[in-house]
């Protein structure tokens, strides 16, 4: 009978996240034509860069270099290695996205968990992982990584990957943590307890779906940050390898003040994605981050 009620209860929650979902972005229209933005971009971007031959972004070609706009069937024009520009971005944006999304899924996990078992168990459990955080939080993490970028054999996306995973997880576990706390002192939470229901049960079958909303407009607000950082290391020279299109290897052509007011088609198109993409992102989360307040509050 009380499984009954839970599952009842589960799928009660959900319905009520998704009508406020529904709500949300229809009275929100900027929210809303960002999503459908954002959509739009993904599905372009992935799926036009499987008709892209690796050969049309990786070899170069001098006779084509620098071509301008609408010159010999280059719609956007050419970079410096000869690369129609329309190629180069969406194997560069489908690159950068893949980091992120990487990145943000791998923090967003770990983050959960730990901030999870964090505030449930408390005590010394808690004490020593939130010494831990905040020693990270204190270390220059951009300047770390660059150096290990630098120093790592075999430095590859996934490195990257990794090496940014490492780092950026801590804000996803602090929000977590602060919410579970309050959670944690629930009534439904110590009826639980006081029943024989395992931890393990309570906290990710019964106090993380309470949670839903909030942990989907992190989520996404993360996503953002971590397109900001991949680009940011490309642009410096420390993101994904020599060789590998990226946004902000892109972008790093209007550091060539000959190229960047001369030949601006190289990187205004890359500086264009990101502005829109992330500002959609930011949209959509903080539309994500309303719903979260509205349950919440419920």
């Amino acid at each position: 009978m009380r499984k009954k009620l839970k599952i009842k209860e589960n799928v009660g929650n959900g319905g009520l996240l998704k009508r406020t979902m529904i709500r949300e972005f229809k009275k929100d229209s900027l929210a809303r034509y960002s999503l459908y933005t954002l959509i739009g971009i993904l599905l372009v971007v992935f799926i036009g860069a499987l008709f892209i031959p690796r050969a049309s972004y990786v070899d170069v070609n001098i006779i084509d270099q620098y071509l301008a706009p609408m010159t010999d069937g280059h719609i956007l024009g050419t970079d410096n290695g000869g690369h129609d520009i329309i190629a180069m971005l969406l194997v560069s944006a489908r690159n950068s996205l893949v980091i992120a999304l990487a990145v943000t899924f791998i923090t967003f996990v770990f983050g959960t968990i730990l901030g999870t078992i964090t505030a449930y168990y408390g005590g010394k459990v808690d004490m020593i992982i939130m010494r831990m955080t905040d020693f990270i939080m204190i270390l220059p993490v951009l300047m770390i990584i660059i150096v290990l970028v630098t120093i790592v054999p075999k430095y590859n996306a996934g490195t990257l990957i990794i090496l940014m995973s490492a780092f950026y997880w801590i804000g996803t576990m602090r929000l977590v943590r602060s919410r579970v706390l309050t959670e944690s002192q629930r009534d439904y939470v110590k009826a639980s307890k006081t029943s024989g229901t395992s931890d393990i049960k309570i906290m990710f079958r019964e106090i993380l779906p309470n949670i839903t909303s909030l942990l989907i407009a992190e989520a996404t607000l993360s996503f953002a940050g971590n397109i900001g950082l991949e680009t940011g290391l490309s642009f410096l020279g420390f993101g994904l390898p020599a060789g590998t299109p990226s946004l902000g290897t892109m972008i790093n052509e209007a550091t060539n003040p000959e190229t960047m007011t001369a030949m601006p088609w190289t990187w205004v198109p890359a500086a264009i994605v990101i502005l829109i993409v992330v500002l959609s992102i930011i949209f959509v989360g903080q539309a994500l981050r309303r719903v979260a307040d509205q349950r919440q509050s419920v």
